[in-house]
C-alpha cells in the first residue's frame, strides 16, 4: 500500500504551484512568501510559523490555509500514533476543510479533498477516506487518482476478513473454500454477501482509473488483486471463479508489460531538438 499513499500525497506538493503573488506588498504576503521559501528548503517548522502568521493576518485567504494544511500534512508520519503526530494530521484536516468550505478555486478544493482523504487513509479511517476521494471524483470525474485510491481502500476491506477466516480454517494460501463442505460453504456465502458490494466497487473504480490513464500500472496491479478476491468467494460457480482467475492473471501480464515499457522508455536517451550544425 505504500505506493498508493505516495501517489495520493502528491497533493502535498501543490504548495509549489500556487501563485504566491496574490498578497504581495502586504504583511500576509510577506509571510506567505517566507513560508514557501522555508518549505522548499524542507524547513517545515519554520514554514509552519510563517503560514500560521499569514492565516492570522488574512483569515479569509484560502491559499494561506492550503499552504498551512500542506505543511502540517508534510510533517505527519503515517503509522505513528503519538499525540503530537496525530495532532499534525488533525490540524491539517481542519485547514483543508476550511479551504473546501470556502470560495476557493476548484483546484484548491479538489486538492484539499485529496489531502484529507490521504490523511484519513493513513489513519486507517477508511470510510472517511473513501468519502473524500469520492468528493474529489464528483468535482473532477476525469482525474484517475481518486478512483485508484478508492480501489486501494476496497481491497484490504475484502482481503483482511477473508484471510482471518482462512486462518481459522487452517487453509493453505493456494486453497479455496470448499463449497462441498457444509461449514465452508456457509462461510463462503457469508463472505460473499459481506464483500460483494466492496469488490464490485473496487473493480469498477480501478477499471475507471485505467480508462482515464491506460498505462496506470499500479491500478492494474490492484485490479488483479480485486479479481482474485471475487474469485475466492465464487462459492458455487466454478466457471466464474476460473474466469476471474484468468482475468486476474491477464492483469498481472499487463502490469508487467507496462512496467517494462516504462523502464525501457526511461532508459532511452532524450531526443535532441537542437538544429543540426552541419
Amino acid at each position: 500500500m505504500n505506493r498508493t499513499l505516495e501517489a495520493s500525497v502528491v497533493v502535498v506538493f501543490v504548495i509549489v504551484s500556487v501563485a504566491t503573488g496574490l498578497y504581495s506588498q502586504s504583511p500576509a504576503g510577506d509571510e506567505l512568501n517566507l513560508g514557501v521559501q522555508a518549505f522548499r528548503q524542507a524547513k517545515y517548522e519554520e514554514a509552519t510559523q510563517h503560514f500560521e502568521k499569514a492565516v492570522a493576518l488574512a483569515p479569509e485567504n484560502a491559499v494561506a490555509h492550503l499552504y498551512l494544511a500542506t505543511t502540517y500534512a508534510q510533517q505527519y508520519i503515517p503509522g505513528v500514533d503519538a499525540a503530537e503526530n496525530m495532532g499534525l494530521a488533525e490540524r491539517a484536516i481542519e485547514q483543508y476543510q476550511h479551504v473546501i468550505d470556502s470560495d476557493a478555486v476548484r483546484s484548491s478544493r479538489i486538492n484539499s479533498m485529496k489531502g484529507i482523504a490521504y490523511l484519513y487513509l493513513n489513519m486507517k479511517k477508511f470510510e472517511d477516506s473513501r468519502k473524500y476521494y469520492q468528493m474529489a471524483v464528483d468535482l473532477d470525474p476525469k482525474d484517475p487518482e481518486p478512483y485508484y485510491s478508492i480501489g486501494v481502500i476496497d481491497w484490504p476491506e475484502c482481503y483482511q476478513p477473508r484471510m482471518e477466516v482462512r486462518a481459522k480454517l487452517d487453509l493453505r494460501p493456494e486453497e479455496n473454500l470448499n463449497p462441498k463442505n457444509k461449514d465452508q460453504k456457509k462461510i463462503c456465502d457469508e463472505l460473499k454477501t459481506k464483500n460483494a458490494r466492496v469488490i464490485e466497487e473496487g473493480i469498477g473504480s480501478l477499471n475507471r482509473a485505467i480508462e482515464l490513464r491506460p498505462d496506470y500500472d499500479d491500478a492494474m496491479a490492484y485490479l488483479n488483486l480485486m479479481y482474485r478476491e471475487r474469485a475466492d468467494v465464487e462459492c458455487d460457480d466454478l466457471v466464474a471463479r476460473s474466469e476471474d482467475l484468468k482475468t486476474a492473471d491477464e492483469w498481472v501480464d499487463k502490469t508487467l508489460a507496462v512496467k517494462k515499457a516504462k523502464a525501457k522508455k526511461s532508459s532511452e536517451p532524450a531526443t535532441s531538438t537542437a538544429p543540426n550544425p552541419q
